[in-house]
């Protein structure tokens, strides 16, 4: 990685430039020296540092020390192009990296850079423009002062998230400056947190940022706030951090790495590394904390934790761009506008999603005037909601209300091109539904069902026109979740195939096709993770320990994820997929008393909305004449266990095209780690599949380090 020339399978760097452009200051403050990061390319292409890049940042900064003592420049400020100040550290060639020497001296580069910065002997200034994230944040942390505008969209230090740590001075000057509490909520809980990023007011509202300014002259106010500092007329005010309260201190680090052990289980080492960097920091010199991340880049980008999670960032980030059993395009049918049989909540996420993205007319029906106006209200209220925080403009609110309409009556679909139902999940219903809906419709309307587990090709097997039905599997919350399962029919023709992509493409989703099996692929996957977690429960584990064994694995413990989705529905799923495959998906006592008493979860809420034990549902556990009571590595065994049958009897069944299919759904549906890779990597790096499939699924090297 030292070298700038790409070996025959590394890629070529897309390289960032540093150009510099002098520019004069009002108000007498001197000559300002802008450096812009840019590459070359649009937004879609964010700056990134590479090998050549840093060293190009090197040489830049080099000259700018030179002309600064020379007393040619007063201040330097870096920028990024439009709609980008810069995301970080350019992790295409990391998989290329087979010696830890390499890895640390990436970390070296880095820090030799952003320190030169840091140490010029004029003020410095980042005016950050865009998205920041990871080497972008910590290079704006290198200057002494910075300006945000308010349109960034995202501002992070997301490698924990990866399985790596902030690597070139995060763990270090974030504390520093706005102390161990705010610094480790931005290294660890965001991150943890599915990868939460900071809006530009919480930046600023942090004391990461000095100042927040309009996008719309942004360049120039940031200059004319930099001439301000720099005559002395703009006070720049900070709260100094107390590095003498060390009790302050590790109490902090202790919180965070007590939250970081609940989220991880303790097997993704870079954010436990993290907070280790963050407790030093108090006392030790930059020089010396730079070293220890260097140190600490070397393990960490050597470990399988960090290449599993490449390997799943590239999967969000490249195969969901490419779906894999996708039809030609060219089939694809337009959609002009979209019927919604349903107004439930739903049906009224899908009715205000096809409107925002598609901007098509969308019509819901329901049984009757008051569920109609209901769901129509709802899309309104959201709509609302988005105007009130600025998201959309008011002549687009005006334009989405106007393309949602609701009736009683499915004439209203004669002239669609899609009829989507969302209706309740019984076979029977759903029939009836669609032989209402074929009867109004032309011949080339495609009819999609939002099932979550039941068949497609039983539900168009009435029907004169089963080619035209396909299972368009969306996740709850819809305009959160990316996912969204394809799934044909046995019937189901290339067209409506094509059509269904098309559409998942046009709203922005993750689409995965699967094949029309029982609960297709995350309902199916999670089935079986709860069942038998709830098996070993049921049989005399207590929830504590089943915990401690999956922590890690899911987003949240198991049935807090059930209060999530429901209990009636996950029932329902595990009864589906019981009928299905028999006794290897467990159906729990525990959870049908929870559904027959009307229970919303296993835990109740306290004042601050935390799930604490609920005692009525205590009251309903199932409780075992013969207890066995496992340990929560015997737990971890045993559910790792019937992931991996299931993962392995789905690609022999053929459910997805290939075992990163899988890995895709889990991260995208199911919220699953990246530094696991999703899944399938977990059950490799653990020696789960080879104990019981006998073998590894992936080849070393594809999600791990290469053998």
């Amino acid at each position: 990685m030292t070298t700038t020339t790409p070996s025959p399978a590394m890629p070529a760097e897309v390289v960032t430039r540093t150009p510099v452009q002098d520019v004069v200051l009002p108000g007498g403050a001197g000559t300002l020296a802008l450096v812009t990061l840019e590459n070359g390319k649009d937004h879609t292409r964010p700056t990134t540092f590479g090998p050549e890049g840093v060293a190009g940042l090197q040489a830049t900064l080099d000259g700018l020390r030179a002309r600064a003592k020379a007393g040619q420049v007063q201040a330097v400020a870096v920028t990024g192009k439009p709609f980008v100040f810069a995301v970080g550290a350019d992790l295409s060639g990391i998989p290329y990296v087979t010696e830890r020497a390499q890895a640390v001296e990436i970390a070296r580069a880095g820090h030799r850079a952003f320190a030169t910065l840091a140490d010029l002997p004029v003020p410095t200034f980042a005016f950050v423009n865009g998205a920041a994230m990871g080497g972008g944040v910590e290079l704006a942390l290198s200057a002494d002062y910075r300006t945000v505008s308010a349109g960034v969209p995202a501002f992070g230090l997301p490698e924990t998230f990866l399985g790596l740590l902030p690597g070139w001075g995060g763990c270090w000057m974030l504390p520093h400056l706005v102390g161990p509490e705010a610094a480790l909520t931005v290294i660890v809980d965001n991150p943890l947190a599915n990868n939460r990023m900071l809006p530009a007011r919480d930046v600023v509202r942090l004391g990461v940022g000095d100042v927040l300014l309009e996008p719309a002259d942004f360049l120039e106010d940031s200059l004319r706030w930099a001439a301000g500092v720099l005559t002395g007329t703009v006070p720049v005010e900070r709260t100094p951090v107390d590095l003498e309260d060390a009790e302050t201190w590790e109490a902090a680090c202790d919180a965070a790495r007590t939250r970081a052990l609940a989220k991880t289980a303790g097997r993704s080492p870079g954010v436990l590394r993290a907070v280790e960097l963050v407790r030093a920091a108090r006392t030790a010199s930059r020089e010396a904390a730079f070293a220890a991340e260097d140190e600490a880049l070397g393990d960490l980008i050597m470990s399988d934790e960090l290449r599993a999670g490449l390997y799943a960032f590239d999967l969000v980030q490249k195969r969901a761009k490419r779906p894999a059993g996708a039809p030609d395009k060219g089939l694809a049918r337009p959609v002009t506008k979209v019927g919604v049989v349903g107004a439930g909540l739903m049906a009224s996420q899908l009715a205000l999603l096809f409107a925002r993205r598609l901007g098509v007319p969308v019509v819901m029906t329901d049984l009757d005037e008051e569920r109609v106006a209901r769901g129509v209200g709802y899309v309104h209220h959201e709509v609302d909601q988005l105007l009130a925080k600025r998201r959309i403009s008011p002549d687009t609110a005006s334009f989405l209300t106007g393309l949602v309409t609701g009736t009683t009556s499915k004439d209203g679909f004669a002239d669609a091109d899609l009829v989507i139902e969302a209706v309740f999940e019984e076979m029977s219903v759903k029939q009836q539904v669609f032989a209402e809906v074929e009867a109004v419709v032309t011949p080339e309307c495609v009819l999609a069902t939002n099932t979550s587990s039941l068949s497609v090709t039983e539900m168009a097997s009435g029907l004169a026109h089963p080619e035209r039905v396909v299972g368009l599997h969306f996740f709850n919350p819809v305009a959160v979740m990316p996912l969204l399962e394809v799934i044909p029919g046995e019937r189901t023709d290339e067209a409506t195939l094509a059509t269904a992509f098309a559409v998942g493409k046009g709203l922005k989703k993750t689409c995965i096709r699967s094949t029309d099996s029982a609960s297709f692929v995350v309902n199916r996957l999670l089935g079986r993770f709860m069942g038998e977690y709830s098996r070993v429960v049921d049989e005399g584990t207590p929830v504590e320990v089943a915990d401690r064994g999956v922590a890690g694995l899911a987003p949240m413990p198991p049935f807090v994820l059930l209060g999530l989705v429901g209990p009636a529905i996950a029932l329902h799923n595990s009864e589906t997929l019981h009928r299905a495959f028999g006794d290897r998906f467990f159906v729990s006592p525990t959870l049908r008393r929870l559904v027959e008493a009307g229970k919303r979860g296993y835990y109740a809420s306290d004042d601050t909305g935390r799930p604490v034990p609920d005692p009525e549902v205590d009251a309903l556990r199932e409780r075992p004449e013969n207890p066995v009571e496992l340990t929560a590595e015997e737990v971890r065994e045993r559910v790792l266990g019937a992931l991996a049958e299931e993962v392995g009897l789905m690609l022999a069944e053929g459910v997805v095209q290939a075992p990163m299919d899988i890995d895709l759904a889990m991260v995208t549906g199911a919220g699953f780690q990246f530094w696991n890779g999703g899944l399938v990597p977990l059950l490799d790096r653990e020696g789960v599949t080879e104990r019981v499939l006998g073998r590894r699924i992936l080849p070393h090297g594809v999600a791990s380090v290469p053998a």
